[in-house]
């Protein structure tokens, strides 16, 4: 259901009315037996200063609103605000609202699991979308406790950010809680399956829609000792106990990001319960997952940014934490292995482009602004930057510092000039160079070495400049051998030893900066990469060929040849910001003809050789499916894959979406394969496989739910725009380029929030790689028509495509 076009609250407004009102205390009443509405009256007491302010409301309709027991003019609210007259003093506001069940991941969404037809629903409140749950003052300094009554289907399961009672079936008590941000209260009800546990007097709590039923139970032992794990560790660093009662964590459906912090009850993408094969590397997203939301109990809920520009506090942080307790107390102690292959990219491509911002205080001037810096600089940057703040001062005071922030500021509001001066205190000295040129300022340092100068020059964006010092390693690998040198760079060049072979800038990535790979040290790592042995050392070679290639200055034939002699095997996952994905995707289509059918043998030879059911084998023949174009192999694939491949729903599907983009199949098919395993994913698969086949109406359905013509899932109108644009299609898809940049204004009018600027970023024309498309880009733009979600996603597009057109021309192919 579509939702009400609602005003961003500026960050002038939440500062008078932080000023002007005290909130007491909610009390929220939920009726969950609809099936598109759902009933909430919202309780306020708060205390004033007296006059008028507003409250944030987005029904579908209003049957009451009551302030101070007398009638409030319901046509008052326009654009989810509702203007108050309060009285000096104590005031009570009672809203009585029929609220709707939404689809896009935001405010209380409702999924019916494909499965067994089931209904589930929870709540996500981030950002401004708890307006379309309850009456509330949406901002997060205006904190206060909440007291939920909820009355679901008796066979449902209610769980929030409070210890729940069940009094009678079908009515659920939760709360009070203690003081919250309104972005941080869920409910999640439904016929959950729910596994239980208790640690050190936590009562701990799992739950998944029951089709995962068999495989939560699968894995809730590893995750419980996750959970311990984690809790005792944090306990020992922070030295303060977890404040929020139970912990639970949800997994549940069609989720938009990873998980969500809530105190009490985390959600989690559903995905993360695994109901096919995977690789370790995907169990280390969801180990690092579970600590980066326990962190956040600390650094987030106890302790919440006064406004979304200090967000760096939460997730900077919580990145950093949950990285590091990972690997120092989980079975999964090579966790910043991963993050290194997952991640580092990830933040260093956000920060070499236009969109740049700082990592903290970023000056958004309201609540839609701050989401769009909301990426890799908050996450990567951020952690990196503290991670190299924690080993400049040590551990004893990093936590010491942390403890008195949380102490000072329990249960309330801060900003990073208050974190600061919690570490000042606690012995870190004068901090101001690390927030002014680290923090504060925008972009990375890129590195380049000279070696007929001897010298590493260092050159800072020209658009950020800043003198940031750099402490570092650059290692010379000859014949599988490593050597070292520590350089502490402070200036525009740093002098260094003779450097012969192959050189690798910053291979234990202590500090953050785009390091390029010169001619030689590319040439030479074809020799010496199958060499390496070290896990840490491989990624950062190759998030160096990353930043070359990004930058220009590497080869896309290079990239492939490095990939075929020293296939990643460290990194075995398959997301976009992986490196074999990132072969595929971005630099095949740069290479010289033929080096698809180079790398499918190079990943079909290794399927073979490999140890049968190996994480190894397992990636090479995803590549090898995704690089195939004979039809018959992926049928024979399909009636039969290699020993130790197993034929799952998640290798069936895959073949199948490579079948539809090469015409291979048929909807009759896809739809016989969806009725015969009919789940949430392979759900979104068949959208997935059907918007791929080079047909007419395929195209047409995949615009049809871009448009809102069709009413979609998050996920599976995603899966739309990644069907749509198959690379090799483009005579059938040339015509949706134009439609993009002309229809792409009007889809505000049909969804809002994260799935907006999610459908845009989807849907972009992506095979498209040409100056045309680069400038109908940059007219949309200009044209300053676009919600600023939309607007960010399609200003990232215009500077990836201008890289990309940067490469065929250093490296034109006939």
């Amino acid at each position: 259901m579509p939702v009400a076009s609602s005003r961003s609250l500026l960050r002038t407004e939440a500062v008078a009315r932080r000023e002007q009102l005290d909130v007491t205390s909610y009390d929220v009443v939920l009726d969950l037996t609809g099936e598109a509405t759902f009933g909430s009256v919202t309780t306020i007491e708060f205390e004033s200063t007296g006059g008028p302010t507003f409250v944030d409301l987005k029904p579908v309709s209003v049957a009451a609103i009551r302030l101070n027991d007398r009638p409030v003019d319901v046509d008052l609210l326009r654009e989810g605000r509702l203007p108050i007259e309060t009285s000096a003093g104590t005031n009570v506001l009672v809203v009585d609202a029929r609220m709707p069940f939404r689809n896009d991941g935001e405010g209380l969404h409702q999924h019916v699991d494909p499965a067994d037809g089931r209904r589930y629903v929870y709540g996500m409140s981030f950002m401004d979308a708890a307006p379309t749950v309850f009456a509330c003052f949406d901002q997060p300094d205006l904190k206060a406790p909440y007291t939920l009554h909820v009355t679901a289907p008796p066979d449902w399961v209610v769980v929030g950010n409070a210890p729940a009672t069940n009094p009678e079936p079908g009515r659920w008590e939760i709360g009070p809680t203690q003081p919250l941000s309104t972005y941080f209260v869920t409910v999640v009800a439904g016929p959950y399956h729910v596994v239980r546990d208790e640690h050190d007097g936590i009562p701990l709590g799992l739950s998944s829609r029951q089709s995962l039923a068999q495989h939560l139970d699968k894995d809730a032992d590893e995750l419980l000792t996750i959970t311990r794990q984690c809790f005792d560790e944090f306990h020992r660093l922070f030295g303060i106990r977890y404040p929020f009662g139970d912990y639970h964590q949800a997994f549940v459906p069609e989720f938009n990001a990873g998980a969500m912090e809530n105190p009490g009850c985390v959600t989690f993408r559903d995905q993360l319960v695994f109901d096919t094969r995977v690789t370790r590397g995907t169990r280390i997203v969801r180990a690092t997952t579970v600590a980066h939301e326990m962190a956040h109990q600390w650094f987030g809920n106890i302790v919440t940014p006064t406004w979304w520009d200090d967000l760096w506090l939460n997730e900077s942080f919580a990145e950093y934490m949950g990285n590091r307790v990972t690997a120092d107390v989980t079975q999964y102690d090579d966790a910043w292995t991963h993050v290194a292959w997952s991640r580092r990219q990830w933040g260093l491509l956000a920060d070499q482009r236009p969109t740049t911002h700082p990592v903290a205080g970023n000056g958004a001037v309201d609540a839609v602004a701050a989401l769009q810096n909301f990426d890799g600089i908050s996450y990567a940057k951020g952690s990196s930057i503290l991670k190299q703040l924690c080993t400049s001062l040590g551990d004893e005071v990093f936590f010491a510092g942390a403890i008195d922030h949380f102490t000072r500021h329990r249960f309330g509001n801060a900003t990073m000039h208050d974190l600061v001066a919690s570490w000042e205190r606690s012995g870190a000295g004068d901090l101001s160079p690390v927030v002014d040129q680290w923090l504060r300022v925008a972009g990375a340092d890129t590195f380049t070495l000279d070696r007929e100068a001897h010298v590493l020059r260092r050159t800072p964006p020209p658009e950020h400049p800043a003198d940031r010092a750099h402490r570092f390693e650059v290692a010379t690998l000859s014949e599988g051998s490593v050597t070292t040198t520590v350089v502490d760079v402070s200036g525009p060049e740093t002098p260094l030893p003779d450097l012969a072979g192959t050189v690798v800038l910053d291979p234990r990535e202590q500090s953050w900066g785009v390091y390029v790979p010169d001619t030689a040290t590319v040439a030479g790592l074809r020799t010496e990469l199958p060499l390496v042995g070290d896990d840490g050392l491989r990624a950062a070679i190759w998030n160096n060929l990353k930043s070359g290639f990004n930058e220009a200055l590497v080869a896309p034939d290079d990239v492939v040849e490095l990939l075929v002699q020293a296939f990643p095997v460290q990194d075995t996952e398959d997301t976009a910001r992986h490196t074999v994905p990132w072969v595929l995707g971005e630099v095949l289509p740069a290479a010289t003809p033929g080096s698809t059918a180079r790398v499918h043998r190079a990943v079909a030879d290794l399927v073979g050789s490999t140890e049968p059911g190996s994480e190894l084998q397992l990636s090479a023949f995803r590549a090898a499916v995704r690089t195939a174009d004979d039809v018959d192999l992926l049928r024979d694939w399909l009636a039969s894959p290699p020993t130790g491949i197993d034929l799952d729903a998640d290798v069936r599907w895959r073949l199948l979406v490579r079948l539809a983009t090469l015409g291979g199949t048929h909807p009759t098919e896809l739809d016989a394969a969806l009725a015969d395993d009919r789940t949430a994913a392979t759900a979104v698969s068949h959208v997935l496989a059907t918007t791929s086949l080079p047909t007419a109406e395929a195209k047409a359905l995949a615009w049809e739910m871009f448009t809102g013509v069709l009413d979609s899932p998050n996920y599976e109108l995603v899966a739309a725009g990644q069907g749509l644009w198959q690379g090799s299609q483009r005579e059938l898809t040339a015509p949706y380029v134009e439609r993009y940049f002309a229809e792409l204004p009007a889809t505000s009018q049909v969804r809002s929030g994260w799935v907006l600027a999610l459908a845009a970023d989807a849907f972009f024309p992506r095979t498209f790689v040409d100056d045309d498309t680069l400038a109908r880009t940059e007219a949309l733009l200009d044209s300053d028509v676009l919600e600023p979600a939309v607007r960010r996603r399609v200003a990232d597009h215009a500077d990836e495509l201008a890289r990309r057109l940067a490469v065929r021309a250093a490296y034109p192919v006939s």
